[in-house]
């Protein structure tokens, strides 16, 4: 119903915002990782949101990137897994790292989200590897042909230098790829491949 709301942060709490359009204050449910991003810039930001119906509640979810918005959006497609739950997972892992687990089959790195115990990461794996290995997200800012996820192009170096995506993933399960330029990132990879 809305796909973003810009307006002013009025307040940042534990796990949501308040941001202020045309005199109306919106709650919105975020991940600590949208609540990091938004730091002291809290006047017209643009906030990407999902509206979640139940018998007795509307609850806006929302989050600064398109890309965090899209994986949440995945997440509460898998059976069992709420927005309370996804937004546990986005707490706990950038959307880079969640896919990089999925593809890679790495229940460990999920279940540290909270809510998400062993079985529940295995459902995760399941229900989303189909969708994730074709899906790349854009940044609305950026030029349409890069995409925001660098991991994906991590991939495409790698998998041209003869690294199957399989390796590729399991590589990039274990280092931490979060601020780091996507050069720095295949010489991380490189040096786990090379083992």
């Amino acid at each position: 119903m809305y796909q973003y709301i810009i307006g002013d942060i009025e307040e940042i709490n534990e796990d949501n915002i308040v941001i202020e359009n045309n005199g109306i204050g919106y709650i919105i449910y975020t991940s600590k990782n949208s609540i990091m991003n938004i730091g002291q810039n809290t006047l017209n930001r643009k906030i990407y949101t999902h509206l979640v119906v139940r018998e007795d509640v509307m609850s806006l979810y929302g989050f600064t990137s398109k890309e965090e918005l899209e994986m949440f959006k995945l997440l509460i497609t898998v059976t069992k897994i709420g927005p309370k739950v996804g937004i546990g997972i986005l707490s706990a892992m950038n959307p880079s790292n969640i896919k990089i687990s999925i593809m890679s089959g790495d229940t460990k790195a999920l279940s540290r989200a909270p809510g998400v115990g062993k079985k529940t990461a295995e459902r995760i794996i399941l229900e989303l590897k189909d969708k994730i290995g074709d899906n790349i997200m854009y940044d609305e800012g950026s030029n349409a042909t890069v995409p925001i996820d660098e991991t994906e192009e991590v991939i495409v170096a790698l998998n041209s230098l003869g690294y199957t995506r399989n390796e590729i993933f399991k590589a990039l399960s274990v280092i931490d790829i979060k601020d780091k330029k996507t050069e720095d990132i295949i010489k991380l990879a490189l040096r786990k491949l090379s083992k």
